[in-house]
């Protein structure tokens, strides 16, 4: 149920209805915004009536059921977009971010050049990978906390804030220690115990959607972020995996609108595993931007041909540097048939 307040309620009547959500059996989210308070009775098994009735209390402008599963994350609870803040660059407000950097982060030289060129073309923030999880055990799996100490230098150089994935519970503090975002990747969407274990780091998250994932499902999976006490969660659509063989995913470009529609989370896309072919990214990032992303995550590498990770679908430097000039350019123009004047 989500209490809506009066406009000008008191700091009094809004711990009363605090309190009283408390006492039904509920765990109450109080959401400021700018004008008025709302305050969410989230979990099961409480006493229904009782906040039905709250409905009575002073400042309490309506007692609202939330439809849906997923009940913090629906725009039901927060009408108004959230914006995630990471070391000071907003996500999710009027600025189309990128986010682009290596897939495995392989050396400092690597790194650095990787860094300094994505910077000078735009990029907000830096990317790359510390710890990998990889199909084959036999694959490169990234070089661990050196590879985190050569990210805190990057930023350090470049003042890029940067962004890189948890995999395991135990990994969750000492990445912490580093990044500025913590990723939660396709493949532990649903890892509920690590899901849990972010959720009590302050840090913002970057939640990835699973390659086998509904919206519902990945919307959920947020919920258990904003249920365990962090708010600042972002939602990164990666593609799905369908028939299609001659691309790595499928990059939903529906689920991004859709997202958009039923949670005020901000919204990212990610066209490299979305495609698995630098080839399309251009053009799957510019539509991305057109169903309304706040932003993308790129993989970039000096030399795709020799990087240890997913080289395929990395740009090149100057192919990052087309990429940002081609999303700067104007949308083309439509074709529509002029009326004359005599027309009646």
């Amino acid at each position: 149920m989500i209490i809506n307040m009066e406009y000008g309620a008191s700091e009094e009547q809004i711990a009363h209805i605090i309190a009283a959500v408390e006492r039904a059996g509920y765990q109450p989210h109080t959401i400021r915004g700018t004008e008025r308070t709302v305050v969410a009775a989230v979990g099961s098994g409480g006493n229904r009536i009782q906040l039905e009735g709250l409905q009575a209390a002073p400042g309490v402008e309506a007692v609202v059921a939330i439809t849906q599963p997923f009940k913090l994350v629906s725009r039901q609870v927060r009408p108004q977009s959230s914006v995630v803040y990471v070391r000071g660059v907003p996500i999710g407000g009027d600025e189309f971010v990128v986010i682009a950097g290596p897939c495995s982060v392989e050396s400092r030289d690597q790194l650095l050049d990787t860094a300094r060129w994505v910077k000078q073309a735009g990029a907000r923030m830096l990317r790359g990978g510390a710890y990998k999880p990889r199909t084959s055990p036999y694959d490169f799996q990234g070089l661990g906390e050196e590879a985190l100490r050569l990210l805190a230098e990057a930023r350090d150089e470049t003042g890029l804030p940067i962004v890189t994935e948890v995999m395991s519970t135990k990994d969750v503090r000492l990445i912490s220690e580093y990044a500025d975002l913590l990723q939660v990747g396709a493949r532990n969407m649903q890892n509920f115990a690590l899901l849990r274990a972010v959720a009590r780091v302050d840090r913002p998250i970057l939640l990835k959607r699973g390659p086998s994932a509904t919206v519902k499902e990945w919307l959920l999976a947020a919920e258990y972020l904003l249920a365990g006490g962090n708010q600042n969660v972002i939602l990164c659509e990666r593609g799905i995996r369908t028939f299609e063989t001659d691309t790595r995913n499928t990059l939903d470009l529906a689920a991004i609108a859709l997202a958009k529609e039923l949670t005020h989370l901000p919204v990212i896309a990610d066209p490299s595993h979305g495609t698995g072919r630098r080839s399309l990214i251009p053009a799957l990032s510019s539509a991305a931007l057109a169903v309304g992303a706040d932003g993308l995550m790129v993989e970039v590498h000096p030399c795709p041909e020799r990087a240890l990770s997913d080289g395929p679908q990395s740009l090149d430097l100057p192919g990052f540097q087309n990429l940002m000039d081609t999303l700067a350019r104007p949308a083309r123009t439509l074709a529509a048939t002029e009326l004359s004047n005599s027309a009646a």
